[in-house]
């Protein structure tokens, strides 16, 4: 008789939506157990404690991890403490990190993030569950069979701004193009509003990709990039595609009941079909494959923290490159960070 599946422990940080939705989905899956919960906001920890039973709360993450050890450290909170938690997680031993995007605020924390996993053997996994999605699956599918024929071209768009949303075009978009690796960039932005946002950001940025394989990446992002009008929900606004000899394929993110859905032009005529963003379908398989990687090497998570930190150094470059006014070439070293580069030159 074969032994029972390997139940892992998981703690999570943050408990906003996406935080809840990490736990939620943790918390339906046998193959997990919640055993502490952290959120600097006292009233909302207890009410997440209360919901999901855990008995660990705390409104300190490293005072969590120290308490409860567990396998996996799932954190959801704003971006300017992401190597902080990073460096608590290591610190309790855990072995699996899944945290939001962006991955950093810049690329030096990046390589000192990356430098800390890579060394000590922990994965990690991002949120860029949407690939879960039926609708992106269904856009996959095509491509991948060769239904555009030689892809030369992939896309994406998206009125909100870059720090929320240009790592999800980035990463969706490299999966479409069979996770080349990228050559170069060249950037250019505008508008100096959203600096000072939670998520700091240029209101707009436009970037061009090399990719190893040929292609080329255009991405737009935030005030400016091209509206999705198929679309109701702002952020949901996104477009995210291939072009190919055959003909092309795409995504509309949406939301249910405003819009979404997918649809493609082959050589066997146009297609189409509905789909909208949803937690509650994308969550589950997201979470269990964090399962399937703990079980097994080999099985590594579509989500995984190196593709993640791949097209975080297209978003990068392609901040270096609004500096430097040039192509910027891959892969990224250290330099002076790039938000703060880009403050000090970007004109109002």
């Amino acid at each position: 008789m074969s032994a029972a599946p390997r139940v892992y422990t998981v703690a999570v940080a943050g408990l906003g939506k996406r935080g809840l939705h990490h736990a939620a989905a943790c918390a339906k899956n046998p193959r997990f157990q919640l055993v502490g919960l952290c959120d600097i906001d006292p009233a909302r920890l207890e009410t997440a404690r209360q919901q999901f039973g855990v008995a660990c709360g705390h409104t300190d993450a490293v005072r969590m991890l120290a308490e409860t050890k567990p396998d996996v450290f799932m954190f959801c909170t704003l971006p300017q403490v992401r190597l902080p938690l990073i460096q608590a997680g290591l610190a309790a031993g855990v072995r699996l990190i899944a945290f939001e995007k962006p991955i950093a605020l810049s690329m030096n924390e990046a390589l000192e993030m990356f430098r800390l996993l890579r060394a000590s053997g922990v994965k990690s996994v991002v949120s860029h569950q949407h690939r879960y999605g039926a609708h992106y699956q269904r856009v996959h599918e095509i491509i991948a069979g060769g239904g555009l024929g030689r892809v030369h071209t992939v896309y994406g768009h998206a009125i909100g701004w870059m720090m929320h949303m240009l790592t999800h075009l980035i990463d969706y978009a490299g999966w479409y193009n069979g996770g080349a690796d990228p050559l170069w960039v060249v950037g250019q932005a505008a508008g100096r509003e959203k600096l000072a946002d939670a998520h700091v950001s240029p209101d707009y940025i436009a970037a061009l990709v090399q990719y190893a394989n040929g292609v080329r990446g255009v991405f737009e992002c935030g005030a400016g990039a091209p509206d999705v009008p198929e679309v109701d929900s702002m952020w949901h606004k996104c477009r995210i595609g291939a072009q190919g000899t055959s003909g092309f394929a795409e995504v509309l993110t949406g939301k249910a009941g405003k819009g979404g859905g997918w649809r493609a032009v082959t050589a066997q005529g146009a297609q189409s079909g509905p789909g909208a963003m949803d937690y509650d379908h994308d969550m589950p398989p997201y979470v269990q494959d964090i399962a399937a990687w703990l079980d097994d090497d080999q099985q590594v998570h579509p989500c995984n923290g190196e593709t993640a930190y791949k097209g975080f150094e297209v978003m990068m470059a392609a901040l270096r490159s609004v500096v430097q006014r040039g192509r910027i070439a891959l892969p990224l070293g250290p330099g002076e960070p790039e938000l703060k580069a880009l403050a000090r030159v970007l004109p109002a």
